[in-house]
């Protein structure tokens, strides 16, 4: 299980060769491990070697998967639990107050749902807006002009603080291509918090795949799982 440890010192030194790559600190940039589907032990080994933010794509799992973690590390008690797949909307009550950041609010309707139950449960619940700024049909997200007139809806639910926006780039794509999706998102991201006159510091960009590439576009969560923990069963 060594391996996990190691894969996660490469990563972070190539996420920090990136940021001096785009004069930015390396604490600018949190590397979220994605655990889904992946072996707990590995996951513990993981949390164990420092990694505190963990991404799981699938509600049930997540929360299974908090409950086990907590069984085998104390360390579970740092991690911050990010949701990153699709949300389905008559799950969202599930979510609301499980999570320190749900990355794929993909409609206002969803985002009324996170906040309904956030404020049943008096708390607020940080989110992000999944963009599907490469445009691909099979994929999740908000088409890029209809982002402002949902993140004004979401601005005003108090149960809900928005932080910024995601993205998926397309796979395959090479680096001019996705830098140049990544760029968008960030361009999207400014021009909204001018909008909304507040500021949104998160932009949820990057895998295994590209998350170097995101970094230099302006980066500050990448979600990375099989350069961590391998290729998944």
């Amino acid at each position: 299980m060594a391996h996990v440890a190691r894969n996660l010192q490469d990563i972070r030194e190539r996420m920090a060769t990136a940021c001096a790559r785009a004069g930015r600190g390396p604490d600018e940039v949190r590397l979220v491990a994605v655990s889904k589907r992946i072996d707990l032990d590995l996951v513990a080994q993981a949390v164990d070697a420092g990694q505190h933010d963990l991404g799981e794509n699938r509600l049930s799992d997540a929360l299974n998967r908090q409950a086990e973690l907590a069984a085998v590390t104390t360390g579970a008690a740092a991690v911050r639990w990010h949701f990153i797949g699709h949300l389905q909307r008559n799950k969202a009550a599930k979510a609301a107050g499980r999570f320190h950041l749900i990355h794929g609010v993909h409609s206002a309707d969803l985002a009324a749902r996170l906040h309904r139950k956030a404020e049943e449960l008096n708390l607020v619940q940080p989110v992000l807006l999944q963009v599907n700024i490469a445009a691909e049909p099979q994929k999740d997200g908000l088409v890029p002009a209809d982002v402002p007139a949902v993140a004004e809806q979401v601005a005003l639910l108090t149960n809900l603080d928005i932080r910024g926006l995601m993205c998926m780039a397309r796979f395959g794509d090479d680096e001019a291509a996705l830098r140049h999706t990544f760029a968008g998102l960030r361009r999207l991201r400014d021009d909204l918090a001018r909008r909304l006159q507040r500021p949104l510091p998160e932009l949820s960009m990057g895998m295994s795949g590209d998350f170097e590439a995101a970094i230099l576009e302006g980066a500050t969560l990448v979600r990375v799982g099989t350069a961590v923990f391998g290729t998944r069963d």
